[in-house]
């Protein structure tokens, strides 16, 4: 992506685009092997190759030139993908720190979550992936077992933003002085002003924007 040094090149890119189109796991996973064996690093294949390929996929879908059916197959395929990197992901030396990522109930979203806890455990945090539609009496139970340094709720489909407001009502409410960040696609088209008035939450809006709340926080 423009402004960002990336081992993936357009050629893979493309390719890799193709094949999820295509529907074309092993295809894809030759590419992903191909860019590792080059010296790809996790930030910059999920950063230049999976994200910037789903968001491809999702723009497609929204000028109805995808179906759901594909925006599904695509999103399964790198998940299983993701195994490929895990060397790189949890190679990091522990920094006795811990994070709770989840997706709120009625988000069934979940790979992006799912990079941003790789992402933590690439830094040395240990990161608890909660998934998909977690009940909220759930997600308290894990707070309050886990004892967690972090929470980090995801959020794919605008309309979703008003599910977030009761869960950080109640995690606030229990859990006063626990830090909370938020981020996804979500945020990008909807109104976010709401969240403003939790002085404990932070949207995230880049890696980069992740990696300074992780060293905030270490």
């Amino acid at each position: 992506m423009p402004g960002i040094a990336s081992a993936v090149s357009e050629q893979a890119y493309g390719e890799y685009l193709a094949g999820l189109v295509a529907g074309d796991r092993i295809c894809c996973a030759s590419i992903v092997q191909d860019l590792c064996a080059a010296g790809a690093g996790v930030k910059d294949l999920y950063l230049n190759l999976f994200q910037r390929a789903l968001y491809r996929i999702g723009e497609l879908w929204e000028q109805h030139q995808a179906s759901v059916a594909l925006e599904h197959l695509a999103t399964a395929i790198t998940e299983r993908l993701l195994t490929l990197v895990q060397s790189q992901v949890f190679s990091a030396p522990s920094r006795n720190r811990s994070v709770i990522i989840s997706c709120v109930a009625g988000e069934f979203h979940q790979l992006g979550g799912r990079m941003v806890a790789d992402l933590f455990e690439m830094h040395g945090w240990r990161a608890y992936f909660l998934g998909a539609d977690t009940p909220l009496d759930g997600l308290l139970g894990m707070i309050d077992a886990l004892k967690p340094d972090l929470l980090g709720l995801s959020l794919t489909i605008s309309s979703n933003l008003p599910l977030l407001l009761p869960v950080l009502d109640a995690v606030t409410a229990a859990h006063p002085g626990l830090p909370i960040l938020v981020g996804g696609q979500a945020f990008c088209s909807g109104d976010t002003g709401t969240f403003y008035r939790y002085p404990g939450v932070t949207r995230i809006a880049s890696i980069d924007d992740l990696e300074r709340a992780m060293a905030a926080h270490d």
